[in-house]
């Protein structure tokens, strides 16, 4: 117990004559005292939280006029605490200082409540409303932590940006693998050529029909096999149909097989067809301008439905399958005409591929001739080799049944040829007697000055390949040899 005496002397004639001593009981009011002290030290050591918080700190009271901001919160936003207190959120709302409050929302909904703010139109935060409710069960504050996501934006574009990159070399190694793994089966030397494998090695990573188009011959089977083989289906099967050599009465059961009993001597059990043969992996129809208009639905509920029924079974079989077609026809005309769907037409021209013949291609020509001379020469145990001239009449000439043909012919005048050398007259007459087409050197509508430019590149090129010395070659052209140089130079600026 604390008591405070107060004593006053009592006065009579100017004498002390006594003493009144008054005696309180002060317990209470020191307790409240030190129950004071306690309360300011808990608010400074509060005010130091509030204003050492990395979060901005917002609070209002229940009639969401702002009653505290901290310093994070300036900082994070940008506003001034000086602007703030006392002001309602409805006013700050209006004055477009917020685009919306999560304060209003808390006091609406009566809990806590997390939204992206803009502040001023400039800066985007993260703010998160938890009411305090008095005793009597009604929101006496509202606390708003705030973090700034601005920074955490640049930072998500930065990792967006950087798997977008990622994402952009590990295609540019995918394509690069797959642009190897062409050439080991192709021969690519043309620009005609390569964008055509390139276009193939892009589209080979998805699911994506393709249709290959060009004459017979190009190499339309190998492509196809090329795309399946680097593609993510190339631990699946490839099956290859070609649809002009199969006959109209047994097409069905060979693409899609057949249930027991479905016809006399079907095979107890059923036989699966090609395409359920190609589950998972790449089924090419070969020269797909051939197949019937019946077989034609069939095939488009395939792509569309990835279902399909046997002969003789009302049960549907579903498959997974990739398809790649080729066709050396124009599938426009054919729809026009009545003999081709329309909508298998666009079903399967959703990436299209021309292969060029080898005429438009004369820079394969001396390489495809070399890879096959070499691989028959290997073969056969001979050292066979082309005389002077030659190699420059096999490039006059036409081929019309492009790099089959090729094979074939160098395969023929190997054979027939006496000695090691083969000379002109080893080749059969309708090559000896054939002249370049300059039309091959240019491309449609070509001015007269560009067409005979890239013919002079032609002349320029086949000439040095005769000799290995430019002086013989500038001779041979008929010109001096600093006009070969000049012409050179522009020969492969141009190229």
């Amino acid at each position: 117990m604390t008591i405070i005496a107060n004593r006053s002397p009592i006065y009579a004639d100017g004498e002390i004559a006594g003493v009144i001593s008054i005696f309180q009981d002060i317990s209470e009011y020191d307790n409240m005292s030190c129950q004071l002290q306690s309360y300011q030290k808990l608010h400074r050591e509060l005010e130091a939280i509030i204003e050492t918080s990395d979060d901005g700190l917002y609070i209002t009271d229940g009639q969401a006029d702002t009653l505290r901001v901290n310093k994070s919160y300036e900082r994070i936003t940008g506003l001034s605490r000086g602007d703030l207190i006392g002001r309602n959120m409805h006013e700050l709302v209006d004055a477009k200082v917020f685009d919306h409050s999560v304060t209003l929302e808390v006091l609406e909904k009566r809990s806590k409540v997390s939204i992206l703010q803009n502040i001023k139109g400039d800066k985007q935060v993260l703010v998160t409303g938890s009411p305090i409710f008095d005793d009597h069960g009604e929101i006496a504050y509202v606390v708003t932590n705030v973090r700034d996501v601005t920074e955490l934006n640049e930072l998500r574009a930065q990792l967006e940006s950087s798997r977008r990159i990622s994402s952009r070399f590990c295609q540019t190694l995918l394509e690069q693998e797959g642009w190897d793994h062409a050439l080991d089966k192709l021969i690519v030397k043309s620009e005609l050529m390569a964008r055509a494998v390139r276009k193939a090695i892009r589209v080979a990573q998805t699911d994506t029909s393709v249709i290959l188009y060009g004459e017979s011959g190009v190499g339309k089977s190998m492509l196809a096999r090329i795309i399946h083989q680097i593609s993510t289906r190339k631990d699946g099967p490839f099956m290859k149909i070609n649809c002009g050599t199969i006959p109209d009465s047994l097409m069905e059961s060979e693409l899609f097989g057949y249930a027991t009993g479905a016809f006399t001597g079907a095979i107890q059990g059923g036989k699966a067809g090609l395409i359920e043969a190609g589950h998972d992996g790449t089924v090419f129809f070969d020269e797909i301008g051939d197949l019937g208009l019946a077989m034609q639905v069939k095939l488009l509920e395939v792509i569309e439905e990835k279902t399909f029924l046997r002969v003789g079974s009302t049960r549907p079989s579903h498959v997974n399958v990739r398809i790649v077609a080729a066709t050396n026809r124009d599938l426009k005309d054919l729809v026009k005409a009545g003999r081709f769907r329309e909508d298998l037409y666009y079903r399967l021209n959703v990436v299209p591929i021309r292969i060029p013949p080898l005429r438009e291609r004369l820079e394969d020509i001396p390489v495809l001739v070399l890879d096959v001379l070499s691989k028959i020469n290997q073969a056969r145990s001979l050292n066979k080799r082309l005389g002077p001239d030659v190699m420059a009449q096999l490039q006059a000439y036409g081929y019309p049944g492009n790099v089959r043909e090729l094979i074939n012919l160098i395969e023929r005048i190997v054979i027939m040829s006496e000695g090691d050398t083969i000379g002109l007259a080893s080749l059969p007459a309708e090559v000896r007697s054939a002249a370049p087409d300059f039309g091959r050197f240019c491309a449609e509508n070509m001015p007269l000055a560009e067409a005979v430019q890239a013919f002079e590149r032609y002349m320029i090129q086949e000439t040095l390949k005769r000799h290995q010395s430019p002086v013989h070659a500038a001779r041979e052209l008929g010109i001096h040899y600093s006009t070969l140089w000049r012409k050179l130079g522009k020969s492969q600026a141009a190229g």
